[in-house]
């Protein structure tokens, strides 16, 4: 199933003005669960860290966390990297346009990527998933990272992260991820503690997110509208129609999921302090 070339069409639809775009951002930061777990522990670890801060976000894509970060805390630096310089180039176009001069974007490698000591947090949102040598990139996120920064990563978990599902292998069928460009289904807890551990971090907290309510707020808000724009980009035409009738439902679910503890999801939130 391919989600790339659907989150291009949708960038180019609400790329029209300034207002769409912000519009774009706002209606991410709603129905997309993880934005909910990640803008919360933002504001956990911000509590004890006040100030201006130098922000790196590793794996940019379309700018929805530069936006949030700018927009509340008007004293940070924020700096977002991807390999993609077509969004590279749009980001910069549409954050300079909105006045946002303490924003900027760079195309990068993030297994090449290292700025000693530069950053007090550096955030990593649905990538470490897509790069097979992870832990060159944990590392440079430590060294990159100042004295007593803080990382923080959302990856799917090897709880059944990517939407994996297991076939009858005697009918000829393998595994596969609802997201085809992953390289990893997803992380165990101990296996991304152990990672950042070797990286360098002296102290890590992983716990679950998409549990329960998680992982029907998914499907409704994300993988069901997916599924029928890969059948037919005429299901533009009905997602808001669509989205009219799950919205309450994706609400209350995602409001559920951040709100208690998991003993399993198909996701992860990992920190580590260096």
């Amino acid at each position: 199933m391919q989600y790339d070339p659907i989150k291009r069409k949708l960038g180019r639809v609400f790329n029209a003005t300034p207002f769409m775009r912000k519009l774009f951002y706002r209606l991410l930061d709603v129905l997309l669960l993880r934005s909910w777990h990640i803008r919360k522990a933002i504001k956990q670890w911000v509590k004890d860290n006040k100030g201006p801060k130098v922000v790196l976000d590793a794996g940019s894509g379309f700018g929805q966390y530069e936006y949030y970060m700018a927009s509340k805390f008007k004293n940070w630096t924020i700096k977002g990297v991807d390999v993609k310089k077509e969004q590279i180039d749009d980001c910069n176009g549409f954050f300079q346009k909105i006045g946002y001069n303490k924003v900027s974007f760079a195309v990068a490698d993030l297994t090449k990527f290292s700025e000693a000591e530069t950053y007090d947090f550096v955030l990593c949102v649905d990538v470490m998933e897509h790069i097979e040598e992870d832990e060159q990139v944990l590392k440079n996120f430590c060294d990159s990272l100042k004295t007593g920064g803080f990382l923080l990563i959302s990856t799917p978990s090897d709880q059944g992260g990517s939407d994996v599902h297991h076939h009858d292998h005697e009918e000829g069928e393998g595994e596969h991820s609802f997201i085809d460009e992953h390289v990893r289904d997803g992380y165990g807890v101990e296996e991304i503690i152990g990672k950042m551990k070797t990286a360098g971090f002296s102290r890590t907290e992983v716990y679950y997110q998409y549990g329960k309510p998680g992982k029907i707020a998914w499907r409704l808000s994300m993988k069901y509208p997916i599924v029928m724009l890969n059948a037919s980009y005429l299901f533009f035409i009905l997602l808001p129609f669509y989205y009219l009738i799950t919205f309450p439902f994706v609400l209350l679910l995602n409001y559920m999921d951040v709100r208690k503890k998991h003993k399993t999801g198909t996701g992860l939130i990992a920190k580590a302090w260096k």
